[in-house]
C-alpha cells in the first residue's frame, strides 16, 4: 500500500438527472468521489488509518450503507456484485431509491426485490446502464471490475480521456484507465480487470461517506500551557485553535471554531495531573485549613503536617484527599491557638511537590478563617447493643461532646459515658435495644461558640455478635502499618508480629483504623512477607477476637531533599533551619563534616561558630510548639550572628530514616542573612496628662508597616488583658481615630478620656495583646502580650567586658543620647563610643579609665541619670548589673619534652578543651603531624595536651595552630583567640 496522502479540494458540483424524474437529492464533489473510489483499487491510503476494514464497515452498516449477509457477517473477503455496488452508490451519492419500478429484465429482477430500487436509482441518474442495452439486461448478479467502476466514475467527472494509453485493460475500458492513471489515482501495475472485493468497497465507501459528513472531533491535544488546541478530526485533518485566554487546568472549558463552514463548540478540559499551582487556601471553621492544588500532589510530602506554617497555631495532620489534590489541614487539639478568627493569616507552604516532582511549591499564601456555619450531625451509627457513634460535620469541643447530658435515646436521658475522639467522633457507650430509635442532641460545641441545632436523628440498632474482621492492611515502610477493621474498634490487647516478642511500640485506634509502629530497630518487619497478630480485637459490643493479617512491606526508596533553608536571628546567633522532604538521620545531621557554609565570593567561612565551613556546634533538631523534636527539619546555629549577605551551604550524605535508608543527591543551597530578628513588642505605656484624650504607646523592636495586611495603623488589632479575671477586652473605638506613628517603630492609640473613664482601674497591672502586625518586610509579629505601664525608664539588660578596659553595654531601648557620667563600672568611669542600634536595642563599648579587677564587679548607673531615648525616656537609675566575662582566653606559649608524644598550649585563665579533628594542628617542618586528640592536662586548670602519633624530632621547627571557636573556651563559654604558637622544646 501506498504511504502517499492526497488533499483533495471540493472544486464543482455536478446534479444528474434521468428520465421523468429528479432523483438525485445531492452529489458530492465527484471529484473528491472519483478520487476516493481510485484511492482504494490503487492501494493508496485514505481516510482515518486508525479503522481496520471490519470498523469501517460497521460504520457503513450503521449508516444503512451496507447490509451484512443473513448470518450477520460482512463478507469483506467476497467479491462484489454489480446490484451491491449499486446500492453502495446510492448510499453514499445520496440518491433516492426508486420504489415500484423494474425497468430491467434479468431473470428474477422483480421490483418487489432489494436490488431493484437501487439499480433503478442509479440508472436514472446516468451512472449505470446495465450490460446489454438492447436486451435491458443488468447483470444485477454479476461482478463488477475495477475498469467498469472506473468508468463510472471517470464520467461522472468528466474527465478528459487521453488518446495514448498504457494499460492493460479491455480496449473499451482503456481510455478511462489511463485517465485514472493520469489523474494520479490508479496505480499503472493495478489489474483494471479484476474484480473488486466487498473489502475494497468497504474502504472506498467509508472515505466517501465521511466526505459527506461534518467531520466530527475524535480528539484533542492540549499544547503550549493551555493556550493551544488540536482538535484531530474524524477525516484525519488536525485543526490548530489558538485561546485568547488559556485554559485553566482540570476546568471543562467551552471551545468555539470554524473550519470548512462548519461550526464547531467541544467541550475541552485540560488534564493536569500533576499540581502547577496552589488554587486556594480556606477555612470555615477554627481548626481546619483546606489547601487546594490544580493537580495531584505526593502524598509523602503534602502528609506532612510540617511543611505547613501559621504563626502560633500546631497542626496536628495533614490529610490527602482522594483524587489527590486538596490537603486538609487539622490544628491540634492542644495548639496554644486556634486559627486566627475573621483575620487575615498567613500559611507558609514549604516543600510540597507535586505527583510527578517537576514542581516543590515554597509558598506563603494568605486566607481568612471565618466560621458561620452551625455544627451538624452527619451520621449516627449503632455499634451493636452496648453503643453508638456519632459523627459531626466540623471540629467540636470535646467538653461539649463528652457530656453525656447532650444525648437522648427516645427523649431519655442515656445512661453512660462518652469517648470521644478528636475532632469530630464521640462514642457513646449505653445498654440499646435492638430497633429503631432517635437521637436528641444539643449542645455540643464548635470552636467558634455555635453550637449544634437541637436534632433528632433515627437510627437503627441491630445485634452485633461478630467481632470486627480485617478488610485491608497496609505498611509505610518496615515501621508502620495500618489495619482497616469493617467497623469501629473499641480496644486491642495485643500486637506483633512474627513472634511474641516483636510488638508494637505504640498502638493507635482512629475508628475502624488501627495504626501499629514498630519503631525499634529489632521489632522492625522483614523484607519479605509477615504476618501481624491482634490478639483481643474488641468492639463495642464487647466481641471480641483474634485476628491476623499478612502484608509485604512496600520499602522507601526515595531520596531525601533539602527543600529550603529558614534564616532566623535570635539574640547573638543566627539560625539556619534546612526543611528535608522527609524525616532524615539523627546520626547523620550530627555529622558536621556533611554541611559546608560558604559566603558570597564562595569561600569558606572560618569564623562565626564555623571551622572551615563546617560547623562548630552540633546540629540539631528544631521544635514544634509542643517542644518536640521535628525529624524533618534541622538546626544549623552560629556563634555569634553571621553579617548580613548571601551564602551557601553545602548539604550531602544525609540519610532519610527508611528501614533500609536512601542517601540524599548533595546540593548546594543559597539563602540570603537580612539579620531580623521576629517582629517583636519592646514596651507599652500610656499617657493621661492630656485632658480629653488617654495615649497609648505600643513600642516595636522595628520599624513597622503602616499599609497591607500587616499595618500597625488598625486599632481592631489591639485588646487588653485584665490582671482581675484575665479576660481580653477591646479598646472602646466608637470615637476613637486611627492608630498613629510616634516614630516608626513605636504605635500610639489616642483613646477618647470620655468613653474609657475608668481607664486607670482598667489598666492598673494590664497587658496589652497585638495580632497580626508586621514590619516592613513582611515579617509577621505573633500573638504577643507586654505590660501596660504608666511610666517608661530604659533598663540596662546586660553588660559584658570584652578587654581588661572595655566593656560592652546593651541597653532594653533605642537610647540615641548617651551621659558617661551616668555609668560606673565596678567603680571605674568611662567613656561612651558611638550607639549601634538593632531590633529595639541599643549597645554602647565604653572605654574605661582603668582596668577591671579581675573579679570584674557590677555596672551602676547614677541615682539621678540624663540618658534618654528618642521619645525622651531616661535610662533608669540606681540600677546595679553584673559586669559578665567576654573576655577571650589567650594562649601564652607551646612546647613539648623531646621524645614525647604530645604539646601543651598554656593559656592566660581557666578553660575547658573540645576535641575536633579539624581545629587542632601541629606542623613540623611545614608539614602537617597526626594529631591523635586533645585533652586538659590533668592536674592543670589552663593548659591543653594535644596528643600526636610520633614525637616530634629534638630541636625541630614546630608550631600549633589552633582557630578561635568552641574547640578551646573560658569557664564563661567564651571561645579562644586563634592560637598559633611556636613549640619550645624543654
Amino acid at each position: 500500500m501506498s504511504d502517499k496522502s492526497y488533499q483533495i479540494k471540493e472544486n464543482n458540483q455536478v446534479m444528474i438527472q434521468g428520465g421523468e424524474k429528479k432523483v438525485m437529492k445531492k452529489i458530492l464533489s465527484v471529484a473528491l468521489s472519483t478520487a476516493m473510489a481510485f484511492s482504494m483499487f490503487a492501494s493508496v491510503a485514505f481516510g482515518d488509518d486508525a479503522l481496520n476494514t471490519q470498523q469501517k464497515y460497521d460504520v457503513l452498516k450503521e449508516a444503512k450503507i451496507f447490509s451484512g449477509y443473513p448470518d450477520g457477517s460482512a463478507g469483506l473477503d467476497k467479491e462484489m456484485t454489480r446490484a451491491e455496488f449499486a446500492k453502495v452508490l446510492v448510499g453514499i451519492m445520496g440518491l433516492e431509491p426508486i420504489q415500484g419500478k423494474a425497468s430491467f429484465k434479468d431473470k428474477n429482477y422483480k421490483a418487489s426485490k432489494w436490488p431493484a430500487p437501487y439499480v433503478e436509482a442509479v440508472y436514472s441518474a446516468g451512472l449505470m446502464q446495465g450490460k446489454n442495452t438492447t436486451k435491458m439486461i443488468f447483470d444485477f448478479n454479476g461482478k463488477i471490475t475495477v475498469q467498469e467502476m472506473a468508468k463510472v466514475l471517470v464520467v461522472a467527472q468528466k474527465l478528459e480521456i487521453p488518446t495514448e494509453t498504457n494499460n492493460n485493460a479491455s480496449d473499451w475500458a482503456k481510455g478511462y484507465v489511463q485517465a485514472a492513471i493520469n489523474a494520479g489515482l490508479v496505480d499503472a501495475k493495478a489489474n483494471p480487470k479484476a474484480n473488486a472485493t466487498r473489502a475494497q468497497l468497504v474502504e472506498v465507501a467509508y472515505d466517501i461517506y465521511l466526505s459527506q459528513q461534518k467531520p466530527k472531533v475524535v480528539s484533542y491535544e492540549v499544547k503550549e500551557d493551555g493556550k493551544v488546541v488540536e482538535f484531530k478530526l474524524a477525516n484525519n485533518e488536525v485543526v490548530k485553535v489558538t485561546l485568547e485566554t488559556p485554559l485553566k487546568a482540570n476546568t471543562a472549558t467551552e471551545v468555539k471554531f470554524t473550519h470548512n463552514n462548519y461550526d464547531y463548540t467541544e467541550s475541552v478540559t485540560w488534564v493536569v495531573t500533576a499540581a502547577t499551582k496552589i488554587d486556594s487556601v480556606s477555612a470555615t471553621n477554627y481548626k481546619e485549613v483546606v489547601v487546594k492544588f490544580d493537580g495531584e500532589v505526593e502524598a509523602k510530602t503534602a502528609e506532612n503536617e510540617d511543611n505547613y506554617k501559621v504563626t502560633g497555631v500546631t497542626f496536628e495532620s495533614a490529610k490527602l484527599s482522594a483524587d489527590k489534590r486538596a490537603v486538609t489541614l487539622l490544628v491540634a487539639q492542644n495548639s496554644q491557638q486556634n486559627l486566627p478568627e475573621q483575620k487575615d493569616a498567613k500559611l507558609e507552604i514549604k516543600g510540597v511537590k507535586n505527583s510527578d516532582g517537576s514542581k516543590t511549591f515554597n509558598e506563603t499564601v494568605t486566607f481568612r478563617a471565618v466560621d458561620t456555619q452551625l455544627p451538624q450531625v452527619t451520621e449516627v451509627k449503632g455499634l451493636g447493643t452496648k453503643a453508638f457513634k456519632v459523627v459531626f460535620s466540623e471540629p467540636v469541643k470535646s467538653t461539649t461532646a463528652s457530656n453525656i447530658s447532650n444525648y437522648k435515646i427516645d427523649g431519655q436521658a442515656v445512661s453512660g459515658w462518652v469517648k470521644f475522639t478528636y475532632p469530630n467522633v464521640a462514642f457513646i457507650t449505653t445498654n440499646i435495644a435492638v430497633g429503631e430509635h432517635t437521637l436528641s442532641l444539643q449542645g455540643v460545641e464548635d470552636y467558634a461558640g455555635l453550637k449544634v441545632s437541637p436534632v433528632d436523628v433515627k437510627f437503627t440498632v441491630a445485634e452485633d455478635t461478630t467481632a470486627p474482621e480485617v478488610v485491608s492492611v497496609k505498611t509505610k515502610d518496615l515501621t508502620k502499618v495500618e489495619v482497616e477493621f469493617n467497623e469501629s474498634v473499641k480496644s486491642v490487647d495485643k500486637v506483633y508480629h512474627t513472634s511474641s516478642a516483636k510488638t508494637a511500640d505504640k498502638v493507635e485506634i482512629k475508628d475502624n483504623v488501627v495504626v501499629l509502629t514498630f519503631e525499634t530497630e529489632s521489632k522492625r518487619l522483614s523484607v519479605g512477607e509477615n504476618t501481624i497478630y491482634l490478639e483481643g480485637v474488641r468492639d463495642y459490643s464487647d466481641n471480641s477476637a483474634n485476628r491476623e493479617a499478612k502484608v509485604t512491606p512496600v520499602l522507601d526508596t526515595e531520596r531525601p531533599t533539602v527543600n529550603g533553608v529558614d534564616v532566623e536571628v535570635k539574640a547573638d546567633k543566627t539560625l539556619l533551619t534546612l526543611n528535608f522532604s522527609e524525616e532524615v538521620n539523627a546520626q547523620d545531621i550530627k555529622n558536621r563534616d556533611n554541611f559546608v557554609l560558604k559566603n558570597s565570593k564562595g569561600e569558606v567561612v572560618t569564623d562565626k561558630g564555623f571551622n572551615k565551613g563546617k560547623p562548630v556546634t552540633e546540629p540539631t533538631w528544631a521544635k514544634n510548639k509542643q517542644n518536640q523534636d521535628v525529624y524533618s527539619r534541622v538546626v544549623i546555629e552560629s556563634i555569634g550572628k553571621l553579617p548580613a549577605g548571601k551564602y551557601t551551604l553545602e548539604v550531602a550524605n544525609i540519610r532519610d530514616r527508611a528501614a533500609i535508608g536512601n542517601t540524599m543527591v548533595p546540593q548546594t543551597l543559597s539563602f540570603e542573612v537580612t539579620n531580623t530578628d521576629e517582629l517583636k513588642l519592646v514596651r507599652a505605656w500610656y499617657d493621661a496628662s492630656d485632658r480629653d484624650d488617654l495615649y497609648i504607646d505600643i513600642q516595636f523592636n522595628r520599624a513597622v508597616a503602616t499599609s497591607g495586611n500587616g499595618s500597625a495603623l488598625d486599632i481592631n488589632k489591639y485588646s487588653y488583658v485584665t490582671v482581675t479575671n484575665n479576660v481580653y477586652k477591646v479598646f472602646p473605638t466608637k470615637n476613637a481615630p486611627q492608630p498613629t506613628l510616634r516614630n516608626a517603630d513605636t504605635v500610639r492609640l489616642t483613646i477618647p478620656k470620655a468613653d474609657f473613664e475608668n481607664y486607670a482601674t482598667e489598666l492598673k497591672n494590664a497587658e496589652i495583646r497585638v495580632t497580626n502586625v508586621a514590619d516592613q518586610n513582611g515579617n509577621y509579629l505573633s500573638a504577643q502580650q507586654t505590660e501596660i505601664k504608666d511610666s517608661v525608664e530604659i533598663s540596662v539588660k546586660s553588660a559584658k567586658a570584652t578587654a581588661a578596659n572595655k566593656v560592652s553595654v546593651e541597653f532594653d531601648g533605642n537610647i540615641t543620647s548617651v551621659v558617661s557620667s551616668d555609668f560606673k563600672f565596678a567603680g571605674i568611669s568611662g567613656v561612651a563610643g558611638e550607639p549601634t542600634f538593632s531590633d529595639g536595642k541599643t549597645t554602647v563599648v565604653f572605654t574605661l579609665n582603668a582596668d577591671l579587677p579581675k573579679a570584674l564587679g557590677n555596672l551602676t548607673t547614677e541615682d539621678t541619670t540624663q540618658s534618654t531615648d528618642y521619645l525622651g525616656h531616661k535610662v533608669a537609675p540606681k540600677q546595679s548589673v553584673t559586669i559578665k566575662d567576654g573576655i577571650a582566653p589567650k594562649a601564652t606559649g607551646a612546647s613539648t619534652v623531646t621524645g614525647s608524644v604530645y604539646v601543651d598550649v598554656v593559656f592566660n585563665e581557666d578553660v575547658e578543651v573540645y576535641y575536633t579533628p579539624d581545629a587542632f594542628k601541629v606542623y613540623v617542618a611545614g608539614s602537617p603531624a597526626k594529631v591523635k586528640g586533645a585533652t586538659l592536662l590533668s592536674g592543670s586548670t589552663n593548659t591543653a595536651r594535644i596528643w600526636l602519633e610520633e614525637a616530634i624530632p629534638a630541636q625541630a621547627k614546630a608550631q600549633v595552630s589552633i582557630p578561635s571557636g568552641k574547640s578551646i573556651v573560658d569557664t564563661e563559654g567564651n571561645a579562644a583567640e586563634e592560637v598559633y604558637e611556636t613549640i619550645q622544646f624543654k
